[in-house]
């Protein structure tokens, strides 16, 4: 079985990091470790949650990984909330890293032309140097803008515009980069998707739901990781992934009482595991 190590935080309620990427990359048929940045009462939704950083835990954890010798398919890295952390998944992908382990770099920074809360400027270029090290990079519209150093692009662009984009976020040095949240006009919404070998560019729309849900983004990058790791093309995985958020909305959307704070993923994981063919 395939074996895939998610680095990121642990919201204890809240459908979002490791408690979505466990359950769907299982669904997979894939193993999931996790390494966890941190534990949350809950996602930062809330008000009053609790905190505890765990980055003086990662290096016993990791050290005892390297005795046992075990071995990843894929790096998957999520939410990071330190310059320390940054370092130490860089540390990791060099020691983890062999020639058939794929890296995934989703660049968690911000949102809606914002950055999150205890980020800067400073640390999305530090992780944009990140980012240098991933087979595949998954930001949103903001991510890319503060990656690059560049105003966030609003409404409006054109598919050249993102075409341009894409091809600078290349130039981090990742060997694929996947943009969600990618619009060009007011019914539709996608991902776009450049492979820099091929020089090749993919994109892959739906219908817009009325809806923002926290946690969508942790939603996409875990699915697509899974299906890239089960040997799925790019598109193929995006697409996977695409159709399956779309999807975990909509069922969501149908329930009169559903919580605000996440999707009802559980609900689409044998279906998503069916056009697996598991």
């Amino acid at each position: 079985m395939k074996r895939i190590v998610t680095i990121q935080d642990i919201s204890c309620i809240g459908k979002c990091s490791c408690t979505v990427a466990l359950p769907v990359i299982s669904t997979m048929g894939i193993e999931c470790a996790i390494l966890p940045t941190a534990v949350l009462s809950t996602h930062t939704e809330f008000q009053n949650f609790t905190f505890r950083d765990l980055t003086g835990d990662i290096p016993g954890i990791v050290e005892h990984w390297k005795k046992e010798k075990f071995k990843f398919d894929s790096i998957y890295t999520g939410y990071l909330g330190s310059f320390r952390q940054l370092e130490q998944v860089a540390e990791f992908i060099r020691d983890f890293r062999t020639g058939s382990t794929s890296v995934i770099i989703d660049p968690v920074l911000g949102d809606y032309g914002r950055l999150y809360p205890g980020f800067t400027v400073e640390f999305a270029a530090a992780m944009g140097k990140l980012c240098a090290e991933a087979d595949v990079i998954v930001p949103n519209l903001t991510e890319a803008a503060y990656l690059l150093g560049e105003p966030y692009p609003g409404e409006g662009y054109d598919e050249k515009t993102i075409r341009e984009l894409l091809k600078r976020l290349s130039g981090l040095g990742a060997k694929n980069t996947v943009l969600t949240g990618v619009s060009f006009s007011p019914d539709q919404v996608g991902v776009m998707g450049y492979e820099a070998e091929k020089d090749e560019y993919f994109s892959y729309f739906h219908p817009k739901l009325n809806a923002s849900f926290n946690g969508t983004g942790d939603l996409f990058a875990s699915t697509l990781t899974g299906a890239y790791v089960r040997g799925c093309s790019l598109l193929e995985a995006l697409t996977i992934a695409a159709d399956f958020t779309a999807q975990c909305v909509e069922l969501t959307l149908q329930n009169p009482e559903h919580v605000f704070y996440g999707v009802e993923f559980e609900r689409a994981l044998p279906s998503l595991a069916r056009r697996l063919g598991l």
